[in-house]
């Protein structure tokens, strides 16, 4: 991981926090039926930030680990989450390819919209040497439907024309060789999923904002690209609301 996307959203958390969408409940369901979760479990959260993912391990009872380079955002997690659980969670400096955690001290690792951040050759490495014997990786995302509905399609272009380095960043770009690579014998098992989330236009500002790709308030995009979402929003708004939708995505394995 790069020290430009260790730092992308220290200055994105509360509207991190406030607008990014959380995961299904059948997603939880797969990992903790499917996967092999347990309660009890101890996971490593890598690239956590905020805890988004963290929380959800914790509610099915998981010991978690949270394991987040930026501080302004694990210091947000430590703040949301230090209190629950039971002494079960702990957030700590690190990043994919530099954990700090023991060797194999983690029965499950688990990457919630991070993964395409990280060095892939260095973080298999890493993931092998933290996983107990016959430990498991999982790669989750929520990937945004980008067609299906005018609002969809015309939000992905809006992205691809105004975001500031979207087509760049954009997780899509992990290939599913690139997933055959980093998973033992290229055995890499899939679910999905879906979720939606309903904005007004605040919260559809406050998603937009959210992403390391938008231009920050004060900079010479930003202007420009809320002119752009308010006129998409009111071309495509049903009852001052509408729908971003999600398909969510988990790829898991051994490494």
């Amino acid at each position: 991981m790069s020290m430009d996307s260790k730092q992308r959203f220290s200055n994105r958390v509360d509207t991190y926090v406030k607008y990014r969408p959380s995961y299904p409940k059948e997603a939880l369901d797969y990992l903790f039926g499917e996967v092999g979760m347990k309660p009890d479990s101890l996971v490593a959260d890598v690239g956590a930030g905020t805890g988004i993912f963290s929380a959800l391990l914790l509610e099915r009872g998981a010991r978690v680990v949270a394991v987040e380079p930026n501080e302004a955002m694990r210091e947000e997690a430590e703040t949301r989450l230090a209190d629950s659980g039971d002494g079960r969670f702990e957030a700590v400096p690190g990043s994919a390819e530099e954990t700090g955690l023991a060797d194999r001290s983690v029965d499950f690792v688990t990457c919630a919209q991070s993964f395409h951040w990280f060095d892939r050759e260095a973080t298999q490495a890493e993931f092998r040497r933290i996983l107990k014997p016959s430990g498991r990786v999982a790669l989750i995302w929520n990937n945004r439907v980008t067609t299906g509905t005018p609002f969809l399609e015309e939000y992905e272009q809006l992205l691809l024309g105004l975001g500031t380095d979207y087509a760049k960043v954009n997780h899509r770009n992990v290939t599913k060789e690139h997933l055959e690579a980093f998973f033992r014998n290229g055995d890499v098992r899939e679910g999905r999923f879906s979720i939606s989330q309903l904005f007004d236009f605040d919260g559809l500002s406050g998603r937009l904002r959210s992403s390391s790709y938008s231009p920050a308030p004060g900079t010479a995009g930003y202007e420009p690209m809320m002119k752009a979402l308010r006129e998409l929003f009111d071309r495509n708004e049903q009852g001052g609301r509408v729908s971003m939708d999600y398909v969510t995505e988990v790829y898991w394995g051994e490494v």
